[in-house]
């Protein structure tokens, strides 16, 4: 998918009008930001916001989370345990001491 985010008024009036003109290629709209499909015409409306507009828009190619992928799986458990906690007030450093999961610091260490 190409994530559009536009910073400019004049920018985040061509993105809505894109929006609404070509529905079937937008899977999201979030106001000054856009989802568009990943068909070379997602990637066609991406681009001529970017083409119109040139710094204006940041265009991003994304691609859904999987995260039952074995790199994620270290993660997945740690946020799992964590909205299990028995204490909605415990902050995730203090509930992560102790245990098999990653500390914060390590994981904003560690890229995947």
């Amino acid at each position: 998918m190409f994530l559009v985010i536009t910073y400019s008024t004049a920018a985040r009036t061509t993105l809505r009008n894109v929006c609404r003109a070509h529905e079937d290629a937008v899977v999201r709209q979030f106001g000054r930001a856009a989802l568009f499909d990943r068909t070379e015409f997602g990637a066609f409306c991406a681009l001529r916001l970017r083409a119109k507009h040139g710094g204006e828009v940041q265009v991003e190619r994304t691609r859904p989370l999987n995260e039952f992928e074995a790199t994620y799986e270290r993660v997945r458990a740690a946020a799992e345990a964590y909205e299990e906690r028995d204490s909605p007030y415990t902050p995730y450093e203090r509930f992560a001491t102790g245990t098999d999961h990653p500390s914060p610091g390590e994981m904003r260490a560690r890229e995947l």
